[in-house]
């Protein structure tokens, strides 16, 4: 089946040690381009610094926390802003597609093609053993990769305009999962990923 096909379906996808399932459109009362312009504008964005292997590094993209809970990973401790309404009316509609219940979203702007995310799993210990993770993204297509922890086993899936992917699960456990740098010119992406922090 194509996902365009039925674009408010949430389809699974086939992977071993995990789950996933795509939505090629989340139904919104809104345009896209009205979704991202809008998030863009209102959102007070910053570039943290994060550590990896003990150094102290800027992130390559800019980032904003909204929810109920605070969140700490890679020694960056965020402290939630609290939901406007159309992050309000996203989670509601995010939360009846997924069947989930979320209380936070971090929202990630990769300004162009040089703005990535390094292989990591969304693995903290105040997300549960098996986390269910719904990732948004709005404006430019971007190859999500994910790599098996054992076996190395890699796959890629290409983020459209307004799709929604749900990675839950043994998937944090199993697999790591990143945004890479790209050679070509891309435009702006937005990625909402929400998550339910106990």
């Amino acid at each position: 089946m194509d996902l365009f096909d039925s674009p408010g379906t949430l389809t699974s996808i086939p992977i071993e040690d995990g789950a996933l399932a795509l939505m090629a459109r989340l139904p919104l009362p809104y345009s896209n381009d009205e979704i991202l312009s809008r998030l863009l504008a209102e959102t007070p964005w910053r570039q943290d610094s994060i550590v990896l292997f003990g150094k102290r590094h800027l992130q390559p993209r800019l980032t904003a926390w909204y929810g109920d809970a605070s969140y700490t990973y890679s020694g960056l401790r965020l402290d939630p802003l609290p939901w406007t309404p159309l992050l309000a009316e996203i989670r509601a509609a995010v939360e009846t597609a997924c069947g989930v219940r979320f209380n936070s979203v971090l929202l990630n702007y990769y300004r162009n093609e040089r703005d990535s995310m390094g292989m990591h799993s969304d693995d903290e210990p105040e997300l549960g053993p098996e986390p269910a993770i719904a990732s948004l993204s709005y404006g430019a297509t971007r190859s999500f990769v994910l790599r098996h922890k054992r076996n190395k086993r890699t796959v890629k899936l290409d983020l459209h305009d307004g799709s929604l992917l749900l990675m839950s699960g043994k998937l944090q456990s199993n697999w790591l999962h990143g945004i890479n740098k790209s050679a070509r010119t891309i435009g702006a992406r937005l990625n909402l990923t929400f998550r339910y922090v106990v």
